[in-house]
């Protein structure tokens, strides 16, 4: 909602004051641990005026939680008690818009930056705070900086009643800020605020800490997901099932649910079939490269091997071609290569151009390893699209690498061609308009990729010229406005692994999830990145590539052992379930360097996959993977080291 609609709902509810129930009207179940006061109507005509609120004595109730007050005799009389919330009547329901309204405006109305800050101190003082029961594991809001617990529950009218509270003053500030707007009004009302409607609640913090910021959005998010539940719990409503998860800690590895109690087994592979691979790799000095996407059985194998030979690689596929160079520097004579084609195409062609032309690349299989995304772009649709592209004038097709190279060279004789992956596609494409201010760029195959580019292109227009150079520095509003009619993106190539990604999923993430930190490919559907990156606004999300997926989870788990206290860490991994295995082996390593008797950081890795996806993924054989990997290594025993390997080999050579 924009300032101008909640201005005039605020001046609408405002001059009526008989909508508005007295104090004593209300009367509170006895069971609730929250305390109330009365709300007095502004006495000055306009509503922008500062809540009253009265503190709490410090000894009067060390959990708001577990001790609630007698509510006042006198509801017009100073009350001894805090003010956590006006009282609603049924015929109120505009009156959160009001309350928020008058919270900004309170805020604007301070125009030094300290007295802001101090009136967020004072809020926090108005706060009551918990005691050691309520400041437990279970009440904490994650992503932000400072630890923050919320407790919530529903009255005996169906009005929600909140309590907070942090270690930080200036984070107690913020809670007591949504406390009072909050507290006290309908389910429908808490889940009616949009992060985005505390956008102005600026208060002008030193340095313009965005993390201290997004507490205004985490504690919001984490007061609707608690509303949800119990809505559904009064209305009988069975929950959804949890998604299956690994709980990563410094002791080992807890799985949740079937299928990733399979995850879990292959993180622990037969050593004797690692020392069997690690012995042959070394003999006949071969390096491998593997997609973050190989069963999670063979990147087990992998992970462990890696620890006795250190040409082995698992990334996303431009840095496989790139760790093929390093491992041909070394003195690797062959480069063999776990993934589909157009990957080891990429090798292939990286190492010719680095000079390597001698390093073997071989592949698994002598079959096709095929890939949606590249059959889409060699399919009529996509040359159709390709020669309208050539039709408009300054056009330059950007394709994504998952293509052949095939698909590559032919694209580029039709128009200009340059490559993109996950990682580099948003700047390519900015850098393109800054090179040829006017052109037209065609972007293809992925579908999915292209609508998310597009929408993060859009909410670039929604931005400051400061946050719009930040992504880039040749860019702002204006020209992020100007390039969009001239982005083009093809309508008909997707990845089935993330198309998986669905509503059906995204709906479970909502009720369940959406506290969580939400990791997504940029090749998800466009419920998921939406979600994402709404996640990514308040700083618990991410929007990119495998690669930008893993380090966004290795830096929210440096922050946390740096903060070193207690913290449950709840990652939902949107991307294909094979890359927990890099995942682990990360969070084990930064776990493995905390000393002894320091925080206790345990993290989750959320599994968001359909029951169908659960059933087939649990009861399929992993052992025929590690069978084919061990067979593709170990046939390089029969063959000495320079002859060419037979067609009956279980590896075979690239050629470009």
């Amino acid at each position: 909602m924009d300032a101008s609609s909640t201005t005039t709902m605020a001046l609408r509810v405002s001059s009526s004051s008989s909508s508005a129930s007295s104090y004593s009207s209300f009367k509170p179940n006895k069971s609730l641990p929250f305390k109330f006061s009365t709300f007095r109507p502004p006495p000055q005509p306009t509503p922008f005026k500062s809540l009253k609120c009265i503190q709490t004595p410090p000894s009067s109730n060390p959990n708001p939680l577990k001790h609630p007050p007698p509510p006042p005799q006198n509801p017009g009389s100073a009350s001894p008690f805090s003010c956590s919330a006006l009282t609603l009547s049924s015929q109120t329901s505009e009156l959160v818009p009001l309350k928020l309204q008058t919270l900004i405006s309170e805020f604007q109305s301070l125009l030094e930056p300290i007295d802001r800050v101090k009136r967020l101190l004072h809020y926090a003082a108005l706060l009551p705070p918990f005691d050691d029961s309520g400041r437990v594991d279970s009440n904490r809001v994650m992503g932000c900086t400072a630890r923050v617990w919320l407790q919530a529950e529903m009255d005996e009218e169906g009005k929600m009643r909140f309590a907070a509270d942090s270690d930080s003053e200036i984070t107690r500030g913020f809670c007591s800020c949504l406390v009072s707007v909050l507290d006290g009004t309908s389910p429908e009302e808490v889940l009616r605020v949009k992060t985005d409607d505390l956008s102005s609640l600026n208060v002008g913090l030193p340095g313009a800490q965005r993390s201290r910021i997004n507490t205004w959005h985490n504690v919001l998010v984490s007061m609707q997901k608690k509303t949800k539940a119990l809505v559904a719990q009064r209305h009988g409503t069975p929950p959804f099932e949890p998604f299956p998860s690994l709980v990563v800690t410094a002791e080992g590895i807890q799985a949740k649910g079937s299928f990733a109690e399979a995850q879990a087994r292959y993180l622990s592979p037969d050593e004797s079939k690692v020392g069997e691979l690690v012995n042959v790799l070394k003999e006949k000095k071969i390096g491998v490269v593997a997609h973050f996407y190989m069963d999670p059985e063979v990147q087990g194998i992998l992970t462990a091997a890696q620890k006795h030979w250190p040409h082995i690689h698992i990334s996303d596929s431009l840095v496989m071609a790139d760790s093929a160079v390093n491992m041909a520097k070394a003195g690797c004579q062959y480069i063999t290569v776990l993934g589909v084609d157009f990957m080891s195409e990429n090798v292939r062609a990286i190492l010719d151009q680095a000079g390597f032309e001698k390093v073997g690349v071989y592949r698994m299989s002598n079959e096709r390893i095929g890939c949606s995304l590249a059959d889409a772009a060699s399919s009529p649709s996509y040359m159709g699209y390709l020669e309208a592209a050539s039709r408009s004038p300054h056009s330059l097709h950007v394709v994504y690498i998952n293509t052949s190279l095939e698909t590559k060279a032919y694209a580029h004789e039709i128009v200009p061609t340059i490559t993109c992956t996950s990682s580099n596609v948003v700047q390519t494409i900015l850098q393109a308009f800054v090179q040829v201010p006017d052109a037209n760029i065609w972007y293809g195959p992925d579908s999915y990729m292209g609508a998310n580019i597009r929408e993060l292109l859009q909410q670039m227009t929604k931005m400051t010229d400061e946050e719009i150079a930040e992504i880039h520095p040749k860019h702002n509003r204006d020209s992020i406005i100007s390039l969009l009619p001239r982005l083009h993106y093809f309508q008909d190539g997707t990845c089935i692994v993330h198309h998986l990604f669905g509503n059906e999923v995204v709906d479970r993430i909502k009720e369940m999830y959406c506290d969580a930190y939400l990791t997504a490919h940029f090749e998800v559907p466009g419920e998921m990145f939406s979600l994402a990156m709404e996640a990514k606004r308040r700083g618990m999300g991410v929007v990119g590539s495998t690669q930008n997926i893993l380090d966004f989870i290795k830096q929210r788990i440096q922050e946390a052992l740096d903060r070193n206290v207690n913290e449950h860490l709840q990652f939902v991994l949107g991307t294909e379930s094979g890359m927990v295995t890099s995942i682990v082996a990360a969070v084990r390593s930064l776990l493995g360097s905390v000393r002894s008797g320091g925080a206790e950081i345990n993290v989750e890795i959320v599994f968001p996959v359909s029951s169908d996806s659960v059933t087939t993924s649990s009861s399929s054989p992993g052992l025929d993977s590690v069978k084919l990997v061990m067979s593709y290594y170990l046939s390089y025993l029969e063959f000495p080291v320079g002859r060419d390997v037979p067609s009956t080999a279980a590896v075979h050579p690239v050629h470009t």
